[in-house]
């Protein structure tokens, strides 16, 4: 595999075209943004435990029948994915109700809801990724109904299978985003983003602590040996399923 010219520089990742027209190497930085870039900061090591736990969660999907863009980890930082065109919509998966979603229902942090939540929203940073509903999505021409019913399916799949996984490395998945694309090589819809504490609110299950990108968001220190815990506990977590 050869690593080409870069073609795509977002604020905390790096994508690099290959040899191979299907495929493409991601490369995390260390580099963390909040409130859409408002808030920016660099943390030593950061984007290698963003890269390792993002590689363990896909392979696992992958494994579990749940198609993602991960092919394999290339190095530290770096992970060949399948190339694909970006669905501008994220699938947000709530098992309890916190951050901006807490505010905006108007209950405590944390709530614990009877049902799992399904949020849609539109990923525009101009205008600040904002809630959308199916219809809004249709009409912008960024997905069928068909196709938002299956990325409904695939997220509540994804959540049935690392709601136990994380529970096994004595983590709460308390909520998170996910993103899809469609495959260069098929054009069929596949998860197309890092899952990693950049995009899941991880709390420890005896303590209640933060081990996420909240650590940054609320100055709370500690991010990148928060972010290495979680690398540690599923990598254990991981072993016990072999």
């Amino acid at each position: 595999m050869t690593k080409g010219p870069l073609i795509f520089e977002g604020n905390e990742k790096q994508v690099f075209a290959t040899d191979h027209p299907d495929q493409v190497i991601f490369r995390y930085k260390d580099v963390t943004v909040a409130y859409n870039n408002v808030k920016r900061a660099r943390f030593k090591g950061k984007g290698a435990l963003d890269n390792q736990i993002s590689a363990i969660l896909l392979d696992y999907l992958n494994r579990n029948g749940v198609e993602t863009h991960f092919i394999e980890l290339l190095g530290e930082k770096e992970q060949l994915c399948r190339k694909i065109e970006i669905i501008p919509l994220q699938v947000v998966v709530h098992n309890r109700i916190a951050g901006s979603l807490a505010a905006r229902l108007g209950v405590e942090e944390g709530f614990r809801c009877p049902n799992t939540v399904l949020d849609l929203r539109y990923n525009n940073d101009e205008l600040e990724d904002p809630f959308i509903n199916r219809d809004h999505a249709v009409a912008l021409g960024l997905a069928t109904y068909q196709e938002l019913d299956w990325m409904y399916n695939v997220a509540r799949r994804v959540n049935e299978l690392l709601v136990p996984l994380f529970h096994k490395a004595g983590i709460e998945l308390v909520d998170m985003k996910i993103e899809f694309g469609r495959a260069s090589d098929t054009g069929t819809i596949i998860i197309s983003d890092e899952i990693s504490p950049d995009t899941c609110r991880l709390w420890d299950e005896a303590t209640g602590e933060r081990m996420d990108k909240d650590r940054f968001r609320l100055d709370l220190s500690c991010v990148v040996e928060n972010y290495r815990n979680v690398l540690n506990r599923l990598t254990e977590a991981i072993k016990k399923e072999e």
